[in-house]
């Protein structure tokens, strides 16, 4: 089992900036990835960024350069830097931690982007 705990998030006006940690533990494998993921009212799950074991990242192009995402091998946390945030960039936030075709995700956290 692997257990995500999320910190950040939070209410920020439009074209500020937030970051987003996430911290795994318990059965930690190699070869995972680890990603966030949101989910605004209405609307359904869908990717944000996500980053592999060895660094390599992809991100919606919503976000492309406006977020970064990196991670931490030896602490087992991958963090997502928000900037030039907009409304539209309003949801809970999701970690995700996939590893031999297992998904495990966080409790979510809020971020809301003010006009």
């Amino acid at each position: 089992q692997v257990q995500l705990v999320e910190s950040g998030g939070g209410l920020v006006q439009a074209g500020g900036s937030l970051g987003l940690s996430c911290a795994a533990s318990g059965l930690i494998l190699s070869g995972n990835a680890m990603g966030w993921y949101r989910q605004a009212p209405g609307k359904q799950r869908a990717l944000v960024a996500a980053i592999t074991r060895g660094g390599s990242a992809n991100y919606a192009d919503s976000v492309k350069g406006r977020f970064t995402i990196s991670r931490d091998n030896a602490k087992n946390t991958v963090h997502l830097q928000m900037n030039g945030l907009k409304p539209e960039d309003t949801a809970v936030y999701y970690c995700k931690y996939t590893s031999w075709g297992l998904d495990y995700w966080g409790q979510g956290t809020q971020v809301t982007v003010s006009s």
